[in-house]
């Protein structure tokens, strides 16, 4: 809240603080003391990324700043382990003894194009959900490492850290940055990329030179300069991160420092930066789900606006909207488009095929529930298979084996859990893509043709608390308790990532493609669901429907990470992290992006031939994204005013359903009451000042739950007597072929 109440109170403060993050977060300007002196003032991004000496660098460093001595001897630098670092732009500064240091998120496991390799034995590994911090010792040295996802590795273990060398930073004997020279930019440098790297393309080597020859000439005026874009923790974007940045800037001479958190960070990164103005980052990639609030808060740059006007001259002609076939989730009522789509990638259903198959469990199966098992069309069936596995199969090859997998840990991805469609699936909302409408899957009532969203409580009209939402809240707690692993409601979304892979799972109807690229790893890597041959046992599908689910409704979520510019960011800035962005996205980049973090945005992408060819190793990844159905799964859209206000909400109330504090009715009923009293607040800010550009909430007035839920059509809709019908599969086989026949 601190960044907000500054920025609201018009004075200035001085806040003093011994934790870096915190100054990171509050922005503005920043004073580094060491020994009672100020060792370096200016804007906090850049005291972070440029501290003027090694005494900076170790006061604004959490965790401790890496750092190892080395002897300059030509164009290298020779490490006191042996190993050596090329000078690069730094070959011509006098030989002699330096100091090398590297932030924690610049040192890897995982090997990078240019970067270091170095020996070093873990000390110990430091857990904190989303994010691992190993220690390690190396050359006397002791080092952390910061890597996403967990990594719990033994103390004594050998492992080899990779050094980004663009992040380097380099210290003179007194200690004295020293400042490499700005990239140089040419075609040669784009050759090299298109043939060692960017294949295969939807484009040809000529199309791509041309495409490439136009970044060159655009980026001309920026060339030197260096852009802070921040992104959530997928490979899609550690693999922009670690080599598109670095193509980028040998090709455009543009440097690109892009961050990698979590993404309940990267939200509160872009709700730190609109409340106080201030310019943290030059770009985000966030979720379209924010689109809601980007087009009401007049902060974010309008793109179609600024295609046509301002930066015109940095468009790039061959970008081809037409193509990205995830924009529409990044447009405004007004039809504009707001955000770029960046990756893509759905909630579907995952289940073990091999079990499916087997002879012997599908008759057990029939005898037992009267008909076939395959993939649940229904709630009703994958709750029939939930329990076949945990209760009646049990074990399979000597392992306990379980039918269903979820998370239930009180934290914020919890919240996303619930507003990434599962109320839709249930069918709370209403008939309508892309959300519901008027309807949508939050319950959030917004009448169509307007932008003013009315309320989310039954008695406003919305379906927050409405039974189908409390349904879905009901069995995600019922089958989370009943038929998933030991300990899964205390685990978090990110501890929750590793279980698929050991095996022991026969399905899960909440699954993200976005980590496919995980599930097809080796299984030298740990990964227990591929064959030897590194086919996969499992295969993903739609998402089952719940009962109160009707034909035409949202089917499951879809998130669109797109690359958004705000319009405090200085222009020049803009323009250059712009370039990034389209670069990034680019048809001669995104075929050989989407094969490392397979999210798909780009039709001609998924069509490309290469991917038929790898089709058969994903489980139905591709299928699923050339087929028609790919509509029907859609991100959180514009009848949600303000995305970070609203969602730290859902999930605290949801984690008193798992605490066993409320029902889910009453959590629920909680809920959708203090929505409504946020919205009440939005809209006096609106009527008040125009906070939400006129398309803040207007309220209805509470009235009788029963009048919205008998006399008015659509949702809220009212109880079914049988919440349970007959349950539906269909055999994988016919589903595919459904898929590949559409048009």
């Amino acid at each position: 809240e601190l960044p907000r109440v500054f920025a609201e109170s018009g004075a200035i403060f001085v806040y003093a603080t011994t934790e870096p993050t915190e100054a990171l977060l509050l922005g503005g300007n920043t004073a580094t003391l060491s020994e009672g002196r100020i060792t370096q003032f200016g804007p906090t991004i850049d005291v972070f990324r440029r501290p003027k000496d090694l005494v900076t660098a170790r006061t604004f460093a959490d965790p401790p700043l890496n750092t190892i001595a080395a002897e300059k001897r030509g164009a290298v630098f020779h490490l006191s382990d042996g190993a050596s670092v090329p000078a690069g732009d730094l070959a011509g500064i006098a030989d002699g003894p330096y100091t090398l240091g590297v932030r924690a998120h610049h040192l890897t496991f995982a090997p990078r194009p240019g970067a270091v390799p170095v020996a070093a034995v873990v000390e110990v590994s430091e857990i904190t959900g989303s994010e691992s911090y190993i220690h390690v010792r190396h050359a006397g040295c002791r080092w952390v490492i910061l890597e996403h996802g967990i990594h719990n590795l033994d103390p004594g273990t050998a492992v080899t850290a990779h050094i980004d060398t663009r992040h380097l930073m380099v210290f003179d004997a007194e200690g004295r940055a020293i400042a490499p020279g700005a990239a140089w930019a040419d075609i040669e440098a784009a050759e090299r990329w298109i043939d060692q790297e960017f294949q295969p393309s939807a484009l040809s080597r000529e199309e791509q030179l041309e495409e490439m020859q136009w970044f060159i000439d655009a980026a001309e005026p920026f060339r030197g300069m260096e852009i802070n874009v921040v992104a959530e923790a997928i490979p899609t974007h550690e693999y922009e991160a670690a080599t598109l940045t670095r193509a980028f800037e040998e090709i455009t001479g543009i440097r690109v420092n892009m961050q990698i958190m979590g993404e309940g960070d990267v939200v509160q990164a872009v709700q730190t930066q609109l409340q106080t103005g201030r310019n943290i980052y030059d770009m985000f990639v966030n979720d379209a789900d924010l689109i809601g609030m980007h087009f009401r808060l007049g902060q974010t740059t309008n793109l179609t606006e600024w295609m046509e006007g301002a930066g015109a001259d940095v468009t790039n002609p061959m970008l081809d909207l037409d193509d990205f076939f995830g924009a529409d989730s990044a447009r405004g009522p007004d039809g504009d488009l707001y955000q770029l789509p960046g990756q893509q990638f759905a909630n579907l259903y995952w289940f073990r095929k091999d079990w499916f198959d087997r002879e012997d469990l599908q008759e057990q199966f029939q005898e037992i529930y009267g008909y076939e098992l395959g993939v649940p069309l229904n709630w009703s069936a994958y709750e029939d298979i939930a329990e076949f596995f945990s209760e009646h199969v049990g074990e399979i090859d000597g392992t306990r084996i379980y039918g269903h997998m979820d998370y239930g840990k009180r934290a914020p991805d919890l919240g996303w859990r619930m507003t990434d469609a599962w109320l839709s699936m249930a069918g709370a909302a209403d008939i309508g893509l892309p959300n519901g409408i008027p309807v949508d899957e939050w319950g959030i009532r917004m009448e169509e043709g307007t932008c003013n969203p009315v309320g989310a409580s039954v008695e406003r009209g919305g379906a927050t608390n409405s039974r189908p939402a409390v349904y879905a809240i009901e069995k995600w707690d019922e089958w989370l308790r009943a038929y998933a692993p030991p300990g899964a409601a205390d685990l978090d979304f990110y501890q929750s990532l590793p279980a698929l892979s050991q095996g022991n799972v026969a399905q899960q109807i909440f699954w993200y493609t976005a980590f496919t690229a995980n599930m097809v790893q080796p299984r030298e890597a740990g990964n227990n669901t591929v064959d030897e041959d590194g086919m996969p046992l499992w295969r993903m599908a739609p998402s089952p429907y719940g009962p109160y689910w009707k034909e035409g409704m949202q089917r499951g979520y879809q998130d669109v990470g797109s690359w958004t510019l705000f319009e405090m960011t200085p222009e020049d800035r803009r323009k250059a992290a712009w370039l990034f962005a389209q670069f990034a996205s680019s048809k001669t980049v995104d075929t050989r992006k989407s094969h490392v973090g397979l999210t798909f945005v780009r039709d001609s992408t998924v069509r490309h031939e290469s991917f038929t060819e790898r089709a058969p190793q994903l489980g139905g990844l591709v299928e699923f994204y050339r087929s028609p159905d790919r509509t029907a799964w859609t991100d959180t859209g514009v009848n949600v005013p303000d995305y970070p206000r609203l969602a730290q909400l859902w999930w605290q109330h949801i984690g008193d359903v798992t605490a066993g504090t409320f029902t889910a009715q009453e959590a629920m009923d909680r809920l959708a009451g203090e929505m409504d009293d946020l919205m009440a607040r939005m809209q006096a800010a609106d009527e008040a000042n125009e906070a939400y550009s006129g398309c803040g909430p207007r309220l209805n007035e509470p009235r009788d739950a029963d009048y919205w839920i008998h006399e008015v059509d659509g949702a809220p809709w009212p109880p079914l007597e049988d919440e349970k019908p007959q349950g539906e599969t269909i055999a994988y086989d016919e589903l595919i072929q459904r898929w590949t026949e559409a048009k």
